[in-house]
């Protein structure tokens, strides 16, 4: 579909849409954010004989060359006047809404911009006819829905807010008062950049047929063709991955596996030991029976949960059939127990065993995960949530219940799982996008509540590539912490934006009887039509029934709170935000020996990039590329230096201002989870708008040609990875290591 979207009212940055305007679209959208755009200026036609004043070129202030702000090729828009107004000039900034997200959505997964309009040149209105001022419009290129966005003069103007996929602007004089739709003159005009992506010419071909149950000689099976979009690039179908298959379990009898079960909850005290063993597992999904790997032979692996404060001993043992690890992610621990093979510790070898002191500094939602080739050794379940309880009474407001869901996604076809790499991944360009999902390692996930109760949600993605635009029906949220606390004040959102690695906590109230399901909600890309389509996963289902309701959580979950203390923590980090960076990494991209037709249809795909890839739509070319062909790379732009060359040390104590620049020109731009490990640091600005809501991290999503400030806070000693969290992009390259002294 095209063009469907959402306008809603403006952030800080942009001042209201008129009231008719919100009440046309008739929704209320959610603050969030990406970004600004950019057309071709064209100066022809009439000279204007009235007395104007003469209009300079606007400049788009964005850059890609580690300025604060975004790529001006995905966050601008020339706005090109009409033949008999040369001198006018105009251009369109598409800034991110104010958002408690790395990314503004909609439910529905439509990007939010808030667009600021600087304009040249304009004369006075009445000199064109019967018009008293400039309006500007946003449209859909079907010219339905049409949105006014607010009025322009000659200088800066802030506007509303657009949601469409593909759109217009339009800025035009009016007579007083504007309608809704415009009926005056057409002074300027312009194009967003998703406006640039073109269909390829085999969308005219015959619909390749759905494979990806043959097997090839050396083992590899195509994936299964996207559903949404059933075309295939022709001549892909007879390549495969320049490396071999991985399997878990291949020439073991699965009945000599132990049958994994659902996940246990350990309450552990400070002191305690566990044993925590990674084994291979036999599970049946989508009516197949699969091998996988598991924690203690669970699904997720046991959830921990301990007080903040407390200090535990576990003792792992190895008996999977490669080496591997446990890293703690967001845990502020000791170097040592940090989990990363060449760097904190040697890989546990199969058989081994490795002992980790895991020290939990602060209350929050963590989880563990390997760090060995976690593109395989995490997307076959070896994963689990910790659960760190503050020692603060009044922490969290009192709930009638908790539920902690990790979310992730497995790629199968008829035979089962598709197979790994194994010298190095597959999807090295995209990521492994599945085509199952699994809540909690369910994959028809349930949960019952009772109508009135209030439940809060602990919420961490465990998928290798996808970011989820998650909704639990129609029930309203409250959005309250993040990876390694709470916000400084709550707010209310209709979905969730998860990044793979980020954790968020929200409380919900399900005030009806009925079914509601857990969906991702996301705008998809079918590039051979180069079009968006709406594409809705369920990934469970929370039945809400009657009986005795909760008592007296209703007029707390009301309440936004205002965390004072988190507030007061915070204050001093906001002067930081008009200071320039002390390291700034460019995100960039290098390939070599991709099949040629690959490369050909990933040009073509360049001439628009969409800020996040939500979905797997070209299951081909996300298969082929692998870890020996693309290196995805952090450059650090004051040397040059790349990834595990970069040489960076701080003294203990110090907070450095840290700046992201997502390289839009690559042959496959893509967003990155960033994770950084062993400290914690703060969001301070998305493409140089600043972050008013401040809330400790230590994973943050930069969307493509965007450019994020993180402050990061340097208190724990030792050598520490920095990494982008989609598994293969990690494994590809996309990591480096720095110390604390």
């Amino acid at each position: 579909m095209i063009g469907e979207g959402a306008v809603g009212g403006a952030s800080r940055h942009c001042a209201a849409a008129s009231p008719i305007a919100a009440n046309r679209i008739g929704r209320k959208i959610l603050a969030m954010g990406p970004p600004c755009v950019r057309l071709s200026s064209i100066a022809a036609g009439l000279a204007f004989t009235l007395a104007a004043p003469q209009g300079s070129k606007p400049s788009c202030p964005l850059g890609n060359d580690g300025g604060a702000a975004g790529d001006p090729s995905l966050y601008c828009i020339d706005l090109v006047p009409v033949p008999d107004l040369p001198h006018v000039a105009g251009m369109a900034e598409m800034l991110p809404p104010e958002t408690p997200f790395d990314v503004a959505v909609d439910p529905d997964g439509h990007l939010l911009h808030d667009l600021l309009v600087t304009a040249s040149g304009l004369p006075d209105p009445a000199t064109l006819g019967p018009y008293s001022s400039y309006v500007a419009w946003a449209t859909t290129p079907l010219l339905d829905p049409v949105v006014r966005l607010g009025g322009v003069s000659n200088g800066r103007n802030s506007l509303g807010r657009v949601g469409f996929n593909k759109f217009l602007i339009l800025v035009t004089a009016e007579a007083s008062p504007p309608g809704e739709r415009w009926k005056g003159k057409i002074v300027l005009r312009g194009n967003s950049p998703s406006a640039l992506m073109q269909p390829h010419a085999i969308r005219m071909l015959p619909a390749q047929p759905m494979h990806g149950h043959a097997r090839h000689a050396s083992g590899w099976r195509p994936p299964l063709m996207h559903p949404g979009v059933p075309v295939m690039i022709p001549g892909l179908e007879a390549l495969e991955p320049s490396v071999a298959p991985f399997e878990p379990g291949v020439g073991v009898d699965p009945a000599t596996m132990p049958e994994a079960r659902p996940q246990e909850k350990l309450d552990l005290r400070d002191g305690d030991t566990l044993a925590l063993a990674a084994v291979p597992v036999r599970r049946t999904i989508a009516g197949r029976r699969v091998v996988m790997y598991g924690y203690n032979t669970q699904y997720p692996g046991p959830l921990i949960r301990v007080t903040e404060g407390a200090t535990i001993v576990v003792e792992f043992t190895n008996r999977i059939d490669r080496p591997t690890s446990v890293h703690w992610h967001g845990v502020r621990l000791e170097n040592a127990s940090d989990g990363v093979p060449g760097v904190t510790q040697a890989p546990v070898p199969p058989g081994g065993r490795f002992r980790y002191r895991v020290h939990f500094r602060d209350a929050g939602l963590y989880w563990y995960h390997p760090h060995v080739r976690a593109d395989a050794q995490q997307d076959l379940g070896l994963y689990g949530n910790l659960l760190v309880r503050s020692r603060r009474p009044d922490y969290f407001d009192p709930v009638d219940r908790e539920v902690v869901l990790m979310l992730d996604d497995l790629l199968m076809d008829g035979d089962g799982l598709l197979p790994f790499g194994d010298e190095a991944p597959s999807h090295a360009l995209m990521g492994r996008f599945g085509n199952a999902f699994l809540v909690n390692g369910a994959p028809d996930y349930r949960l019952s509540v009772r109508r009135g109760e209030v439940v809060r949600f602990f919420l961490t993605n465990a998928s290798n590539a996808r970011t989820y635009n998650l909704s639990l029906g129609d029930a309203r949220l409250k959005l309250v912490g993040a990876d390694g606390g709470l916000f400084e004040r709550e707010r209310w959102a209709e979905s969730v934006v998860l990044a793979p690695a980020e954790r968020y906590v929200v409380e919900a109230r399900f005030e009806r009887a009925g079914e509601l399901a857990i969906t991702n909600r996301v705008q998809a890309i079918n590039h051979v039509e180069g079009a968006f389509f709406a594409e809705v996963d369920t990934l469970g289902r929370i039945s809400v029934v009657d009986g005795p309701g909760a008592s007296g959580r209703a007029a707390r979950f009301e309440r936004l709170r205002v965390n004072d203390d988190v507030v007061r923590e915070m204050a001093h980090l906001r002067a930081w935000r008009d200071r320039p960076p002390d390291r700034t990494l460019l995100l960039t991209l290098r390939v070599r020996d991709l099949p040629f037709g690959l490369v050909q249809v990933l040009r073509l795909d360049s001439g628009f990039v969409n800020p996040v890839e939500w979905s797997g739509t070209m299951p081909m070319m996300d298969w082929l590329p692998t870890g020996r062909q693309v290196e995805w790379v952090l450059r650090d732009l004051a040397t040059g230096r790349e990834n595990m060359d970069i040489d960076w040390t701080f003294r203990r104590g110090e907070v450095v201002k840290l700046r992201l620049v997502n390289d839009r020109h690559t042959l496959h731009a893509m967003q990155h989870a960033m994770h950084v490990h062993g400290q914690r640091f703060v969001v301070l600005a998305k493409n140089g708008v600043p972050n008013d809501d401040l809330v400790w991290k230590d994973t943050v999503l930069v969307p493509a040609g965007a450019t994020v400030d993180l402050l990061v806070e340097l208190a724990n000693p030792g050598r520490w990875m920095l990494h982008c969290h989609i598994a293969e992009h990690l494994e590809a390259g996309m990591h480096t290591v720095f110390t604390v002294n």
